[in-house]
C-alpha cells in the first residue's frame, strides 16, 4: 500500500487538523489520511498523487514538505 508522510510544520490547533484532513480527503486516491497535531505530519494512504496531497494542503492554507 502507498503511503506519503508529509511534514506540516503550521499544524497548531484542531481546526488545522480538521481543515487538512477535509481537504486531503477530497483527493482521488485518498484512501486514509491522518493528521498528527503533536508531530506535525500528514499521513496519506492510498494511491494518491503526492502533488495533488500537497495541493490540497496548500488549498487548505498550509505549506507541506517531506
Amino acid at each position: 500500500m502507498n503511503q506519503l508522510v508529509l511534514s506540516v510544520p503550521a499544524i497548531s490547533c484542531g481546526h488545522c487538523v480538521k481543515a487538512i484532513a477535509k481537504s486531503v480527503g477530497e483527493v482521488a486516491g485518498v484512501d486514509s489520511v491522518a493528521v498528527d497535531f503533536t508531530a506535525k505530519t500528514v499521513v496519506v494512504t492510498g494511491p494518491a498523487d503526492a502533488a495533488a496531497v500537497r495541493e490540497a494542503i496548500a488549498e487548505a492554507g498550509y505549506e507541506a514538505a517531506e
